[in-house]
């Protein structure tokens, strides 16, 4: 076989997924089993009860995703997995699973990042080109990533409390509506005749550093003072205001980063980036700025085994494998995981 063959195991939160991707950029499969319906009624990823539905599904799932790849387990080349971050509890299940399978077949294990996985999902489906800025969002981080060269990772801008993704859950919690909230705050924004201005938090002047913590709480006071007065809240205003506060923020830093550091590409990735609403502007503002954005499709954006064998690509062909003693890491550092 002239192009690697690579088992890839995502279990860093409430997705156990499993993928075959051949030569870095094709996928032969990717199936995810999500855990929504479970955490749904407690509004909000409940640790444990992870851990146990990974451990319940991961040996289906991998074997599912070899059988509809078309190829056998001896015709694999390496084993990736996240090392982190993610709930360690949840981590630990792909860890065992990747490092028994890597011991049976008697090939490398790949420690992966979770976030250079949301990166590269962007290589599935287009070209990257270097240097390059990732906006990444989803429900546990928010940042700019500088990619000056492959596999080399410098964080530029990241949120200084909630991500973008957590603060979208609350404020769909204060409204009532269902976990995961930013599907439905995103429906309510595009549906709102008018809105609810909120404010912006833009930090020091030079600053790519992000911070929601203020917006949310601007949020549920708009939220008491309307239950207070007895005035009925206007929840689509409400929520086409928190959205575009949070979108003004991310776009104009973005594009104020691509700018100072001379990219060739801006890349959106992360569950949020399955944002309509974030989706359209960037474009917008992207198409002025005359720079390229790349999105992956809504089903690379959210946590799959496919985005984690992308990224583990590049280790692969610098044989930067990992020992049967790696540990899962719930704190791992991006940059510290660059291949130089």
């Amino acid at each position: 076989m002239n192009e690697e063959l690579i088992l890839a195991i995502e279990t860093s939160c409430d997705e156990t997924s499993a993928a075959v991707i051949r030569g870095g950029k094709e996928t032969c499969s990717n199936i995810v089993s999500s855990q929504i319906d479970v955490h749904e009624r407690f509004g909000g990823v409940v640790p444990e009860i992870a851990s146990r539905k990974h451990v319940e599904t991961i040996t289906r799932i991998i074997e599912t995703a070899i059988k509809e790849s078309g190829y056998e387990a001896k015709d694999l080349s390496a084993i990736a997995v996240t090392e982190g971050p993610g709930l360690v509890g949840a981590l630990l299940v792909g860890n065992v699973a990747a490092k028994s399978l890597a011991l049976a077949l008697n090939i490398p294990l790949i420690a992966t990042h979770h976030i250079a996985g949301h990166i590269y999902a962007s290589r599935l489906e287009h070209e990257m080109a270097f240097p390059s800025l990732a906006l990444v969002v989803s429900g546990g981080h928010t940042e700019l990533v500088l990619l000056p060269q492959e596999g080399v990772f410098h964080i530029v801008g990241r949120t200084r409390d909630d991500a973008v993704g957590e603060a979208y859950d609350k404020v769909a919690r204060a409204l009532k509506l269902p976990y995961p909230g930013g599907p439905h705050i995103d429906r309510l924004a595009h549906e709102a005749e008018e809105e609810l201005v909120l404010p912006r938090a833009w930090l020091e002047q030079d600053s790519y550093d992000f911070s929601f913590s203020g917006l949310k709480s601007a949020v549920l006071a708009a939220i008491n003072q309307h239950r207070m007065k007895g005035i009925e809240l206007n929840e689509a205003a409400l929520a086409k205001g928190f959205q575009q506060s949070v979108i003004d923020v991310l776009v104009t830093k973005a594009l104020r980063a691509a700018k100072q550091y001379h990219v060739k590409q801006l890349i959106l990735c992360g569950g949020v980036a399955a944002n309509r609403g974030l989706r359209a502007e960037l474009a917008t503002a992207c198409d002025r700025a005359q720079l390229e954005l790349i999105v992956p499709s809504p089903k690379l954006c959210t946590d799959n085994a496919a985005m984690i064998g992308a990224a583990a690509s590049i280790k692969y062909r610098l044989a930067q494998f990992s020992g049967l003693d790696m540990k899962a890491d719930p704190g791992l550092s991006l940059e510290e995981w660059s291949v130089v």
